[in-house]
């Protein structure tokens, strides 16, 4: 599966969206992929995340976890292509934290994996978490980057496709200047 064929299955699943959007991380940006979408219909995550999976085979990941909201199917799925367990972190009191019973073990093997990276903010607090509590972050995958190559971690960072859509700090962006209305579709408050 190649960049080509990953931006198809968005703009078929109606994925790909044009207007002005403020994105979880807190910038601007005219385009916004809707990753929920994709990931809805079953069988294209699930070949969507067996590619990504793919790109980890051989680490012996014990355990695939991904920041809520954006991160549960894909994480979920590329647990299963991987067969390890499949696990969220999600905020609490604004920090990502495991919640429901989820635990790692000291030494325990973890893969990261997000839907979408914009800047690498949540991936990098997920993979803090993991290391705060003993464990071992072996990469992070994502089926878009969409930071352009920007989004850099100490750990290899694998994806499906990888766009170079601008984004724009609130105060510098065009397309607030220029009046048009905003939408916030991510999952941060």
């Amino acid at each position: 599966m190649n960049q080509e064929s990953v931006m198809k299955i968005f703009e078929e699943q109606g994925a790909f969206h044009k207007g002005h959007f403020n994105l979880s991380s807190g910038l601007h940006s005219e385009y916004y992929l809707q990753c929920a979408l994709v990931l809805s219909d079953p069988k294209i995550a699930a070949g969507l995340c067996r590619e990504l999976a793919a790109k980890f085979k051989g680490e012996k990941i014990g355990v695939v976890i991904g920041p809520a909201i954006g991160g549960i199917t894909a994480a979920y799925e590329v647990a299963r292509a991987l067969a390890a367990r499949g696990i969220f972190s999600e905020r609490e009191e604004g920090k990502m934290a495991l919640r429901r019973g989820f635990k790692l073990e000291p030494g325990e093997k973890v893969l990261v994996i997000e839907d979408v990276t914009t800047t690498g903010g949540s991936a990098q607090e997920v993979i803090d978490l993991v290391k705060g509590l003993g464990a071992e972050v072996v990469g992070v995958g994502a089926i878009i980057d969409r930071s352009g190559g920007k989004a850099k971690f100490s750990v290899p960072f694998k994806t499906l496709a990888q766009l170079k859509i601008e984004t724009f700090r609130p105060e510098d962006c065009p397309l607030c200047k220029a009046g048009k209305p905003i939408t916030k579709p991510g999952s941060r408050k």
